[in-house]
Order: structure tokens, then C-alpha cells, then sequence
């Protein structure tokens, strides 16, 4: 079961390498893309049932990845949001936990243990998938 990903990200380069890797080493299915804080907030929140996990860019072509953060803070228990910044300071990390972000991780040094977190986080929904499949 693939992991239904939305990405906020503004640099297309970054944008489509990573989905590219993501989809090859974590078996993600990218669901959509924003370059701005409206777009993500507004896709995310039109489709509230129709996306696992969301990766989130601080710094966007308009806005604010942290508004897109904020917008998301009452998603569904198994929606998981993640940060993927080139700024994953102490500060930074801080904040975005106070906005209830699962995942903080750093674009130059972190991308590894992104993909170990997509790949165990597709494992927990087919886990779920299959228990709820049991209890039927």
C-alpha cells in the first residue's frame, strides 16, 4: 500500500528529485504538489481524506511553510506532516513541534532518515489496513 504524499516545496529541481527518490525507496504515491502556502493549505484542507502524509518546505515562493503547518493541526490521527528544510535549527524544530509536526527533518543532511520514515510510516497504515480488514 503506497503512501499517499503531498509536497509543499517551491524549488521544482528539489521538488521532483525527491518525489522521484521517494516513490524508487519508500514506495510513496505523490498525490500533489504546492509551490505556496495558500496552495498547500488549500489542497490539504479540500482533500482531508485523501493524503497519508504531507512534507512541508519552510521557506515557499508566498508564505510560509509554518501556515501550512498551522492549518493541518487538527488532520486525522494516522496523517503524518513533516518538515524538510535546509533551516532544521534547534529554534526551528521547537516551533514546528509546538505546531504539532511529527517529523523535523534537514535537506542537506536528512534524507536517509526520511525514507526510513516513509517506509515505517507505510508499514503502520498497512498494519492498520490489515487489522481493520481482520475485524471485519
Amino acid at each position: 500500500m503506497k503512501l499517499r504524499t503531498y509536497i509543499v516545496e517551491d524549488n521544482a529541481t528539489i521538488r521532483e528529485n525527491l518525489i522521484g527518490a521517494l516513490q524508487e525507496l519508500a514506495q510513496i504515491e505523490a498525490v500533489g504538489t504546492a509551490e505556496t502556502e495558500d496552495d498547500g493549505k488549500a489542497w490539504l484542507s479540500e482533500h482531508a481524506s485523501q493524503w497519508d502524509l504531507a512534507i512541508v518546505d519552510l521557506f515557499l515562493r508566498q508564505g510560509s511553510g509554518l501556515g501550512v503547518l498551522a492549518a493541518c493541526r487538527n488532520r486525522l490521527a494516522n496523517q503524518k506532516m513533516v518538515v524538510l528544510s535546509n533551516y532544521a535549527t534547534p529554534d526551528v524544530r521547537m516551533r514546528c513541534a509546538q505546531l504539532g509536526v511529527d517529523a523535523v527533518f534537514d535537506k542537506s543532511n536528512e534524507i536517509e532518515a526520511l525514507v526510513d520514515y516513509c517506509i515505517a510510516h507505510s508499514h503502520t497504515r498497512v498494519g492498520a489496513a490489515r487489522a481493520g480488514s481482520l475485524a471485519n
